[in-house]
């Protein structure tokens, strides 16, 4: 199984890609996690990734889409994958598709989690609050929710395009989220 994870910020991705990755026995595979591994590791694309870091600023897509590239050939990733954060841009569409064109295989399913941007706003303050991030205000929060429907809605009718998008209800129990989300790849 290859999938993308796609949602809001706020919508549960992070708790259902790790649920999803063992129900599937595939690697969920973040951006964020992939950037951390390899500075962590000292590798050369981890070294050019930590200068952007350090420097408060964006990995650069081609940066990214080589340190994505190398995480999808290893070999946990052979059988399947869930990318979450990734693609961002129609540029890293094209360079997936280049990736998986390379290994012979294709996107099984775009898994897209909605959620009412309110309770979307409700769920991050309430996380914000936990975690003591007095910059998460709800105006910067609902600007992000912005930015992501801008950015993301390009990327959504390309793969809609391909019937591969698949829309779920990211709000309710984690359980009902988790049901939902397997119950429609079976279908499709």
């Amino acid at each position: 199984m290859r999938l993308l994870l796609i949602g809001p910020p706020g919508a549960g991705k992070g708790t259902q890609a790790a649920r999803l990755s063992k129900t599937y026995d595939i690697p969920a595979i973040s951006t964020g996690d992939i950037f951390r591994e390899n500075v962590k590791g000292g590798t050369e694309l981890g070294l050019k990734a930590k200068e952007y870091m350090d420097a408060g600023q964006y990995v650069p897509d081609a940066l990214t889409n080589d340190l994505v590239r190398d995480r999808l050939g290893q070999s946990d990733a052979a059988d399947g994958f869930l990318l979450d954060g990734y693609p961002r841009t129609l540029q890293q569409v094209e360079e997936l598709d280049d990736i998986l064109g390379v290994a012979g295989v294709t996107l099984d399913a775009v898994v897209v989690l909605t959620a009412d941007t309110d309770e979307v706003v409700s769920r991050l303050l309430k996380r914000s609050a936990e975690q003591g991030r007095s910059d998460d205000t709800e105006e910067v929060i609902r600007k992000r929710l912005d930015v992501y429907a801008e950015q993301t809605a390009p990327l959504i009718e390309v793969y809609a395009g391909r019937q591969l998008v698949l829309e779920v209800d990211g709000l309710g129990s984690v359980d009902e989220v988790t049901e939902r989300i397997v119950a429609a790849l079976s279908g499709h």
